[in-house]
C-alpha cells in the first residue's frame, strides 16, 4: 500500500513536518489528532497514537494489516533496523504544551468548583497519557523501566 492511500483512508490529516503527518486516532474517539504518521526511509509505514492504542488495534480500525504497511523482506541483507521509540524534540515539545494547557485548563476549573462531565474527565486522562508517554520516548534509555 503506498503511504498516500494510508493517509486517504484517515480523518483530520495535518503535514507536521516534511513526510510527518498527524490525524485523528481511527482505532478510539478522538476529538484531535493524536495518531503520527510517517514513511519510513526503508518503505515501511510508521504509526504511532500518543493516546496509547497499539498499532495493530489502529490498522485493524481502518482495514488493514502490518503486511500492508511493511514492504517484503528480500534475504537477511534487507533486514529491518530496529526503530527507536523516540519523537523529534519539536514534537515532544509541542505535544506536551498542548496536554498541559489542557490539564492546566481543566485543574483551574476543578480549583473554581465548577462542574466537571465525564467526557471532560476523558480528556483529562487523555492529556495525563500522553504526557507520560511523551515523556517516556524522550527518556534516556538508562532511565526507562
Amino acid at each position: 500500500m503506498s503511504f498516500e492511500a494510508l493517509l486517504d483512508r484517515l480523518d483530520g490529516v495535518k503535514e507536521t513536518g516534511p513526510g510527518k503527518y498527524l490525524s485523528r486516532c481511527p482505532s478510539h474517539d478522538d476529538r484531535s489528532p493524536s495518531l503520527a504518521i510517517k514513511e519510513g526511509d526503508d518503505g515501511r509505514i510508521l504509526l504511532h497514537c500518543f493516546a496509547g492504542c497499539e498499532t495493530e488495534n489502529v490498522l485493524s480500525a481502518i482495514g488493514l494489516t502490518f503486511a500492508d504497511v511493511m514492504p517484503e523482506r528480500i534475504g537477511q541483507e534487507h533486514a529491518y533496523k530496529p526503530v527507536r521509540n523516540r519523537i523529534s524534540a519539536k514534537d515532544a515539545l509541542s505535544t506536551l504544551d498542548h496536554e498541559s494547557l489542557v490539564v492546566s485548563i481543566i485543574g483551574a476549573d476543578f480549583l473554581e468548583h465548577k462542574e466537571i462531565d465525564g467526557e471532560t474527565w476523558d480528556r483529562l486522562g487523555a492529556a495525563v497519557q500522553r504526557i507520560n508517554t511523551t515523556r517516556a520516548m524522550c527518556a534516556p534509555a538508562r532511565m526507562r523501566p
